[in-house]
């Protein structure tokens, strides 16, 4: 058990009240989850302020409170008064556990699109390469290859580093973890040693959240400014924000592209819906993936073993084994049709998604588009992502995807904004996803093609604050079957 006097070395303080050599027995910024001996960081977050409650978090048995304005009674707790709690609260969390971060190779994927894809690759080619090894991901946290459900795309400081803490007493040597820009507007990064940091792409999303697109770029650039000079960036050339990434960065930088002349460079060879051949530095290999978007991936995932000291044929040979990540482009064959899960949930993801069955399939079969939009989220994409999916598909089902807690027509509704009069009649409106999923395999004959867009992996639809039980690959599945039989 460590004390908080072992630990404050780690921040800058701008008041203490009371004894610095009391006992913590852990660390939280959750009020409820406090228990006896428990430092309690008050952050302020978009929804509520941890200032109010400090009295819970002392009642429940808080011996420290870390925060940025005192309350009038500071008697029974040692209260630690800092700038800002949330980057704070990063760096105690890390020392607190013995800094694990600076005992693994650690790899951060920022971007819009593909930060899940990227992050669980580069964890399947390291177990493929012998290393044991740790992942932070939107689908799950793994370590070693014993899996754990995912409850955030990047948790909080304190689970953080006490999931790296774990890694580290379990042998492995490298790290790969997904960075949200929620993680790093929140601070839930302050404090971790990046050795390395990738840039995927970035589009329109979560500007429910950030107050516009500059504001959203530059949070995720973050995580390329607080790079070190030992480490190392790679970036997407062709994304045309991908050198604004790493323009103040001080880690050595280093591009990938498949149109721009760059450090890592691939191409497309074939392509079809069971994989793809590419070329790497003068090497082929299959992969059971497929698109453009793929391609992308697995090159950012290339560049990084490289960097990491990893051996060309050795990668290539540990890149062929890898498989299609969970809800990212699965298909699923039954009775001559090809059914598609993707968690496209953005314009740029849905066209990179359409574009690439459109690539494959010839004109004389249907691509029928299943596509809604999340309830209590970024409002404006909803029409693009109607007019993209019309645009590329010769039926299309508007559905719910995860309403929360908007009505689901009216999400609908304002998708319907986007698709143009020449569309109408290709457009079906669906509001309950089962029903929109069994009438797109209804009107499917062999050899069309269903995409199912936009909750991927998910395994509930949020209605109302109430998940309930949703699995677009198990409604597919069962309902192609019926067709079989």
């Amino acid at each position: 058990m460590k004390v908080l006097s072992d630990i404050l070395s780690a921040i800058a303080v701008l008041e203490i009240i009371g004894d610095t050599e009391v006992s913590l027995s852990g660390l939280t910024l959750d009020s409820r989850e406090v228990k006896p001996n428990y430092l309690f960081a008050a952050t302020r977050g978009a929804a509520t302020d941890g200032h109010r409650y400090i009295a819970k978090a002392i009642e429940q048995g808080a011996g420290v409170i870390v925060c940025e304005d005192l309350p009038t009674d500071t008697s029974n707790a040692t209260y630690v008064v800092v700038e800002n709690s949330a980057n704070a609260l990063g760096y105690l969390a890390s020392e607190y556990y013995d800094n694990p971060s600076s005992n693994l190779q650690l790899v951060g994927v920022t971007g819009t699109n593909g930060k899940t894809s990227i992050a669980t690759m580069l964890y399947q080619c390291f177990m493929n390469l012998g290393h044991k090894c740790g992942l932070l991901s939107t689908i799950k946290y793994s370590i070693g290859g014993e899996d754990y459900k995912s409850t955030h795309t990047t948790p909080n400081s304190v689970r953080i580093n006490e999931l790296l803490a774990e890694m580290v007493n379990a042998g492995c040597m490298y790290a790969f973890m997904e960075v949200s820009s929620h993680a790093l507007h929140q601070g839930r990064t302050a404090g971790l040693a990046f050795n390395g940091a990738i840039f995927s792409n970035i589009t329109h999303d979560h500007l429910d959240y950030h107050t516009d697109f500059k504001e959203y770029l530059y949070t995720k650039k973050r995580l390329f400014d607080g790079l070190s000079s030992d480490a190392f960036a790679i970036t997407n050339k062709d994304d045309r924000n991908g050198k604004v990434m790493v323009q103040n960065t001080k880690a050595s930088v280093y591009t990938y592209s498949l149109k721009s002349v760059s450090d890592f460079k691939t191409k497309i060879i074939e392509s079809d819906f069971d994989g793809m051949l590419l070329s790497i530095r003068n090497s082929e290999v299959w992969l059971r993936l497929v698109g453009k978007f793929n391609a992308y991936n697995v090159l950012a995932v290339y560049s990084t073993a490289f960097l990491l000291g990893k051996e060309h044929l050795d990668i290539v040979t540990a890149l062929s084994a890898i498989n299609s990540v969970d809800g990212r482009f699965q298909h699923i064959k039954e009775a001559g049709i090809t059914a598609i899960v993707d968690y496209a949930h953005t314009p740029d993801a849905l066209q990179n998604v359409v574009d690439t069955i459109n690539a494959i399939r010839t004109t004389n079969e249907q691509l029928i588009t299943v596509v809604g939009c999340g309830g209590d989220r970024d409002t404006e994409k909803r029409p693009v992502m109607a007019r993209i999916a019309c645009e590329a598909s010769t039926r299309v089902i508007l559905t719910s995807d995860n309403p929360r807690s908007e009505d689901p027509n009216q999400i609908i509704k304002e998708m319907m904004v986007g698709v143009e009069p020449q569309h109408f009649k290709k457009v079906l409106q669906i509001s309950n996803r089962e029903e929109a999923i069994k009438t797109a395999i209804s009107l499917s004959n062999a050899g069309d093609v269903i995409l199912v867009a936009g909750k991927g992996h998910e395994t509930y639809q949020e209605i109302n604050g109430v998940k309930y039980p949703f699995d677009d690959k198990e409604i597919i599945t069962k309902n192609l079957k019926l067709i079989k039989e």
